[in-house]
């Protein structure tokens, strides 16, 4: 039997010659918040509609409760509540209203399940405003209202805080965390905004351009390459030509002609200087210091960082 409460092997989407996402391969632990981080258009929502059967992947293998989603997905969607993309409401109708046609539709009974879960979200019972009248944020809490009304053991939500108000952001942090801590509920969860998987998520999968390029839990990763030697030299790319033929590393990073970190903190830095000087070049600065997780994000994807 699996650990994971999801599991893909090699998932890929592809349009025309175009990967979406490619040969993902994600480990969603039990009762813990997965945070998937990445740019937009980095294949977040892709991969969590082929997760749940919106879409058909090219190639791969989707399992979730240990069960294959394509010969299983019946059994398997009843388990689950998602918020993919932009909630869709009847717009002349309030949240309540809203609710009560969800829950009919799912076989939920009673009305107070429709209460907890506009309870958990911060909305009203009953609210005699429209859905048509509800801000973003609204929109949004609602949207996730709705994932939970049926008391689901895994939760997949596609970018949860998009427009909320920072105020928003932080009770729809808090309670993801509730319903993970205290309900002992499986979270998967997207979004490109750094500073807010650092304080929510346990694990984290980096995906860019349709690739995985780390999956590791939040304490790992914080301190995975956290320390670099940060060089000040006159000429980055004649620096970087050395590090690779005389030293045999690529475990850097240029930001701009004069600026250079270097990961591979097993080389002696004396070594690097004496060579570089030896090249003709100068360097007028030489000193340890530690990533924060932005910086790691850019440093493994190769470019700007995000939120």
């Amino acid at each position: 039997m699996s650990d994971f409460v999801i599991e893909t092997n090699n998932l890929t989407k592809q349009y025309g010659e175009q990967k979406s996402v490619a040969n993902l391969s994600i480990h969603v632990k039990k009762g813990r918040i997965y945070g998937l981080l990445g740019r937009n258009g980095a294949g977040k929502t892709t991969t969590m509609k082929m997760l749940l059967g919106l879409t058909s992947p090219t190639s791969g293998e989707v399992r979730i409760f240990g069960k294959n989603m394509h010969t299983n997905e019946k059994k398997i969607l009843s388990r689950i509540g998602n918020l993919i993309e932009s909630p869709s409401f009847y717009p002349n109708l309030t949240g309540t209203e809203n609710l009560k046609i969800m829950a009919r539709l799912r076989g939920v009974p009673g009305s107070n399940a429709i209460k907890k879960a506009l309870d958990v979200v911060g909305l009203p019972y009953k609210d005699k405003k429209l859905f048509s009248q509800y801000s973003l944020g609204m929109k949004q809490r609602l949207g996730i209202a709705n994932a939970i009304l049926h008391d689901p053991e895994l939760l997949i939500l596609d970018e949860p805080i998009n427009g909320l108000d920072p105020i928003g952001i932080v009770e729809v942090r808090d309670f993801i965390k509730r319903l993970s801590t205290e309900q002992g509920k499986t979270i998967l969860i997207s979004s490109h905004i750094l500073s807010e998987m650092a304080l929510l998520a346990d694990d984290i999968g980096i995906i860019d351009h349709g690739v995985l390029l780390e999956e590791e839990s939040l304490s790992e990763l914080e301190k995975k390459n956290s320390r670099y030697v940060h060089f000040i030299v006159t000429d980055t790319s004649q620096a970087s030509r050395i590090l690779e033929t005389e030293f045999h590393t690529s475990n850097f990073h240029i930001d701009d002609d004069y600026n250079l970190r270097l990961y591979d903190t097993e080389i002696e830095v004396a070594a690097i200087t004496r060579k570089w000087i030896e090249s003709g070049l100068n360097i007028s600065e030489a000193h340890t210091q530690n990533d924060t997780l932005e910086d790691y994000f850019k440093h493994v994807t190769g470019g700007e960082g995000i939120a």
